[in-house]
């Protein structure tokens, strides 16, 4: 049965893997902006963090040039902000993440000599190359490559590579510090021409994990993607296809994603203009990514629907423990399991007498001694040295002068001074007494008669964590989850109850790798709840919820999606009264099902990656059946009784 639990989890992932867009359709040219009137020989690219300007370099006029998008990622919007000369020959530019830093590639122009540079400048202001100070942070590449046009870092700084069309290569450079140009140490290199062709690539770039790579080649006109087996290693490249931009340019130099993947921006060198292209699924240039090729995808959604499974399982599970405990406790008047009593009894009375010190003068006195505190029935009056006193059941005599030792009139005296003033003021102590039974025994009566129709409550507290183990499509998940129930049933009559708790639980689902997504779940849960005899010798406890869920999907701290989803489950647990030997063996049964609704949502990634998924809305379902024993013993102590319950159960 476990097996075929993990079956259906897997169609279920499947299925909502399949659920995402994968129909391909081709870039299409949405805008373009001419820059010739402020560069003519435009050869790098590239954007700020949200879209809202980008830079070009020149190597014939030796500047950067920035414009601005009043509209993020929308080259319609663009307008010139400045010209900024620095000097060189510029081929390629780049930034850091936060844009604190700026990385200019220097290049040689027609025969001069190779000066294959790259250097860092520090921004006082991110992305504004006016602010630039030069703190002597350079790499030469000239012994790699003496033709470099294109520049590339990875997300975290610590790889970069540079383009060159001697040898049509792109070389990698681990840097040991991260941004540090000066611990860049080469790394190997790959040749672009034997796959594609174009003996002249300009620029290369990688989506957000570094799996996949696209060069722009000048003698082709087009657009070449790689796949890339070992993440950010361009010496595992393998050509996918081409896609030609001829018909925009015919020599492109530079390319930019936007930050969610779903537009492509070129650099035209030859037009001497930018143009923006629209993809209908994320880096959808050639194709639309498999997304169960991706375990990043597959971790996420395994860890959805494991939360709609986790979420019955923790709230089904106390409901039905709740009620088997209503069962075990059937006989108690109070079946609320916050078991605190307060009690006011002639133990009182009995503490603030010290007996040892009452000197008794009738000796018939000595045998009524340890039960005062509960045989006293009145105080007549004061004596010397002492208190006249009413012992026994307070009752009409037809004889006045009986002996009967259950009532008769004595004379308490004491050498203890203390004990003597208390003695005065037992007349009003008795009467004190006298009414607070009354009226307990008045709202004993009316308890019992009405313990049937009283509500009783309870609460219940979870934590649980775990682990889910590494596969070949999916990595591995650590499991927190949390949640707080308040209840409320009362009894019908014997073995019959009915009630409803509500569930307000948290669970966070991280998977196990650097970079993992994280899912931060909400839920809130209604619960309906009765048991009943099936027949003489069983029980059935049922359950109906309804649970609204919430889904933050983090990754790096940030949220990168939002899902909301609707659940409601059923579940039926039927156990047997007759139990075997002396742990009162029982046989038990369970089954339980949930159907569960995801909303549409789109993962947009974080704010230094251009990752994008959109996943369709979903219904699924999910369930366990499960059977197995409880028992339960008692064992009799001085003060009541010890309980002793447990159960087992093959899910």
């Amino acid at each position: 049965m476990l097996l075929s639990m993990k079956k259906l989890l897997g169609i279920v992932v499947l299925c909502l893997l399949s659920s995402k867009a994968i129909a391909f359709t081709s870039p299409t040219l949405t805008s373009e902006l001419e820059i010739n009137s402020y560069d003519s020989t435009p050869r790098g690219l590239a954007f700020n963090n949200d879209g809202t300007k980008f830079f070009t370099t020149s190597f014939g006029n030796k500047e950067i040039n920035a414009f601005k998008l009043n509209t993020a990622w929308d080259l319609s919007t663009a307008v010139h902000l400045y010209a900024h000369t620095i000097g060189y020959n510029g081929r390629h530019l780049a930034f850091n993440s936060d844009g604190t830093q700026l990385f200019f590639l220097e290049g040689k122009v027609s025969n001069n000599a190779s000066v294959d540079r790259v250097y860092r400048y520090t921004l006082s202001t991110p992305f504004d190359v006016r602010t630039r100070t030069y703190n002597d942070n350079f790499v030469d590449v000239s012994s790699q490559q003496t033709a470099t046009s294109g520049l590339e870092f990875s997300p975290d700084g610590k790889k970069m590579y540079i383009i060159g069309t001697v040898g049509a290569k792109i070389n990698q450079y681990t840097l040991s510090t991260a941004w540090d140009l000066t611990t860049a140490v080469h790394g190997g290199s790959f040749g672009f021409e034997d796959s594609s062709g174009d003996d002249e690539p300009l620029h290369a770039t990688f989506n957000y994990d570094g799996t996949k790579m696209w060069m722009t080649g000048w003698i082709e006109d087009s657009i070449f993607e790689y796949d890339l087996s070992t993440a950010w290693d361009v010496t595992t490249a393998d050509l996918v296809g081409s896609f030609d931009i001829g018909t925009f340019d015919d020599g492109p130099s530079a390319l930019v994603f936007s930050q969610d993947a779903s537009k492509l921006f070129v650099l035209a060198a030859t037009g001497d203009k930018v143009g923006e292209y629209k993809l209908y699924c994320t880096y959808g240039i050639l194709a639309c990514r498999d997304p169960t090729s991706d375990k990043d995808d597959v971790a996420s959604v395994e860890s959805q629907t494991e939360s709609a499974k986790q979420l019955i399982q923790h709230t089904t599970y106390p409901v039905l423990n709740r009620m088997e405990w209503l069962r075990r406790n059937n006989n108690n008047s109070n079946l609320t399991n916050q078991n605190i009593k307060f009690q006011f009894s002639n133990e009182i009375l009995a503490s603030l007498l010290d007996v040892g010190s009452i000197k008794l003068d009738n000796p018939l006195l000595n045998y009524w001694i340890k039960k005062l505190p509960d045989k006293l029935v009145a105080v007549n009056g004061a004596v010397e040295n002492g208190q006249s006193i009413t012992i026994g059941r307070e009752y009409k005599k037809k004889n006045k002068n009986s002996n009967n030792l259950d009532n008769f009139t004595t004379a308490i005296k004491s050498d203890n001074p203390l004990l003597n003033s208390w003695m005065n003021k037992l007349p009003e102590k008795i009467t004190a007494r006298r009414a607070f039974l009354k009226e307990k025994s008045s709202k004993d009566k009316k308890t019992i008669k009405t313990k049937n129709k009283n509500w009783s409550y309870w609460s219940h507290g979870d934590i649980s964590f775990g682990r889910k183990g590494d596969t070949a499509t999916s990595k591995p998940k650590e499991i927190r989850v949390s949640g707080l129930m308040f209840g409320a049933d009362k009894k019908i009559n014997n073995n019959k109850f009915v009630g409803a708790a509500v569930r307000f639980g948290k669970s966070d689902i991280e998977s196990i790798s650097p970079g993992g997504i994280e899912l931060d779940n909400e839920s809130l849960t209604l619960n309906l709840y009765g048991t009943l005899p099936t027949s003489y010798s069983s029980n059935l406890n049922a359950l109906l919820g309804v649970s609204l869920l919430r889904i933050d999907q983090l990754l790096s701290g940030e949220i990168t999606g939002e899902r909301n989803g609707k659940q409601v489950f059923t579940a039926f647990n039927l156990q047997s009264d007759d139990g075997y030997g002396n742990f009162n063996i029982r046989p038990t049964g369970r089954f339980e099902i949930g159907i569960t609704q995801f909303s549409q949502y789109t993962d947009f990634g974080t704010s230094s990656t251009n990752s994008q998924d959109t996943y369709d809305s979903l219904t699924f379902k999910t369930g366990n059946i499960a059977a197995g024993f409880k028992f339960d013993n008692f064992i009799n102590i001085k003060e009541g009784r010890l309980s002793r319950h447990g159960s087992l159960e093959y899910i």
